[in-house]
């Protein structure tokens, strides 16, 4: 049997692993599934259609699964899927997905601090790090291993790319491309995430390409079409150099907080 505290409120429609545990004054409605090891401090609220995996931490007031913040829903079925061993710190508010059937996707080894938001329909992966009081606006993509800084604001539908490091207090607008670190009101990229690239194994010889891409697409005055051609003709092709030259192919004209030149 799972552990409930005895003020905990529990529908008999929700689906509990035996080895749940739920704190006092949690709620917990129907058709929730809470996977084994998972456990919910002080006054945590899962809301329908919430799905947890494995070994998840909830700390207390955190509002998971709640109702999105869109003028446009009405009421219909949609859900957030969390994966395994995930953090969520005070007060920490995750949305379900807006309209039928959609759904918001939190995925393995994320921690998010204490006041971290995310919105309706956004796709976070795994091992993304949130400081206190991060904001995510709906409709949002963050790829593996982003590290955000403290207080930063991300605009809806922006993209952020793998192994990137935010600045604290930033203004994030346009996509985040892999493997940088970026800061700013509005936010620009700096350089290369150095110190997480290092951290994960990626070669000298890899940050040494990256740290030249970066210069000519992001540092430099050349258009954005202008700098890819030359980072194909002069830089050292790697998986990492394949991987950001690939995010930028997907992006708009300007993404980056610059209009393209000719």
């Amino acid at each position: 049997m799972a552990e409930i505290h005895p003020t905990a409120i529990v529908d008999s429609k929700a689906d509990l692993d035996a080895d749940v545990r739920i704190g006092p004054f949690c709620v917990v409605e129907e058709d929730v599934v809470l996977g084994a090891g998972t456990s919910l401090g002080p006054g945590v609220h899962i809301c329908r259609w919430t799905r947890l995996g494995k070994n998840n931490v909830v700390h207390q007031g955190s509002i998971l699964g709640g109702p999105p913040q869109d003028r446009k829903y009405s009421g219909e079925r949609s859900f957030l899927e969390i994966g395994d061993d995930n953090v969520f710190r005070e007060f920490v508010s995750l949305h379900r997905g807006s309209g039928e059937d959609t759904k918001t996707t939190i995925g393995d080894d994320n921690y998010l601090m204490a006041y971290c938001h995310v919105g309706h329909n956004c796709a976070i992966g795994n091992q993304v790090t949130m400081a206190n009081g991060v904001g995510v606006s709906g409709h949002v993509s963050i790829e593996d291993m982003a590290n955000i800084g403290g207080l930063t604001g991300i605009h809806q539908f922006v993209r952020i790319g793998k192994v990137t490091m935010i600045g604290g207090m930033s203004r994030i607008v346009k996509d985040v491309p892999p493997f940088m670190l970026m800061e700013g009101n509005p936010a620009e990229v700096r350089d290369i995430n150095a110190v997480g690239l290092r951290r994960i194994g990626v070669t000298k010889e890899a940050r040494m390409a990256l740290h030249k891409a970066c210069k000519l697409l992001f540092r430099s005055s050349m258009g954005m079409t202008h700098a890819v051609q030359t980072v194909k003709r002069e830089v050292q092709m790697c998986d990492e150099v394949e991987y950001l030259l690939k995010f930028v192919a997907g992006t708009l004209k300007g993404r980056f907080g610059r209009q393209e030149q000719a």
